[in-house]
Formats: C-alpha cells, structure tokens, sequence
C-alpha cells in the first residue's frame, strides 16, 4: 500500500487574554471541500516535508514560514479502503514566527480559531483524535483509518509524546 507525502502546518499565535489561536482555512476546491482544513497539500519530487509544508503556507495563505521556525509534531497515515489511492502519510508542523498576515488564495480562506474551541464539528471527523494533541506541542503517531464513506473514522490508533 502506497500512501502520497503530504504536509500539514499550523500557524500558532498566543492572545494575552485568552489563550492561543491556531490558523485553519476553509477549502474552496478539491480535496476536501467545504472542510475546515490545516495548510498544506502533498510534497513534491525534490522536495523536503518542510521545505512543502513552507511552500503551501504561502501559496493557500501568502505567509512566509521559514524552515528553521517549524516544529515537527508527528506523522499520521490515513487509509481509505475505499479509496486506496487517497491514502495519506502526513507530516505534521506546527510554526510560531512567520512573516505577513493571512490573506484568502484561490484554494483556502484563512480563519484563525482559539485552540481551546476547535471547530471540530466543521473538519474532517478524525482531527479530533490527532489535532488537539498535536498543537499542544506534543509528537503524535496516528494511522487513522477510514470507513467506507471516506469520511467517518473506523479506527484511529495513536500515541503522544512530549517534545
């Protein structure tokens, strides 16, 4: 079973009154339509994990992240059954220094939500098991797997640990 590279990086900001706030989007086209998504897309030939987590940053939100302010925090592989050709190995980022303000691109509108209210509701259904671990800076390994319906986890299997 072959699973596509792809990227995922969470733009991370602290609010002094109340928390921190993480960047999502909601998705204009493609894959995951209509879903409040992280950014990031699949990695190109040539290309590093981080090297494509800062490229697409940029191209679905016109954010410059340097490499060296990215914090690997794991890796999730999702499988569709259905769908092998969907599978996924994702490499997960989380960024608190970047340059420019988020602006919408033809792909994402750019939204920032506090950390303690994820708008999981809106999302993929598994982000619920990996995010929230995630962005709370610690390293997670996940294999989500999905149900028929390409949309509802069968199973998710993971484990979490400090940086």
């Amino acid at each position: 079973m072959t699973s596509a590279p792809v990227t995922l990086c969470f733009l991370l900001r602290a609010r002094p009154d109340d928390g921190t706030e993480v960047l999502l989007g909601l998705k204009k086209t493609g894959f995951g339509i209509g879903k409040i998504v992280g950014l990031g897309g699949h990695v190109e030939a040539g290309e590093t994990d981080a090297e494509a987590a800062c490229r697409e940053v940029f191209e679905e939100a016109g954010v410059v992240v340097h490499e060296e302010d990215l914090l690997d925090v794991g890796t999730v592989e999702f499988v569709f059954p259905a769908r092998p050709d969907w599978n996924m190995s994702t490499r997960l980022f989380t960024a608190r220094r970047w340059s420019g303000d988020p602006v919408e691109s033809a792909e994402i509108i750019p939204e920032w939500f506090l950390v303690s209210a994820l708008p999981l509701e809106r999302m993929w259904q598994d982000a619920e098991h990996w995010l929230p671990v995630a962005l709370r800076g610690e390293v997670v390994d996940a294999v989500i797997t999905l149900n028929e319906d390409n949309e509802t986890v069968a199973s998710a299997e993971y484990s979490s640990r400090g940086v």
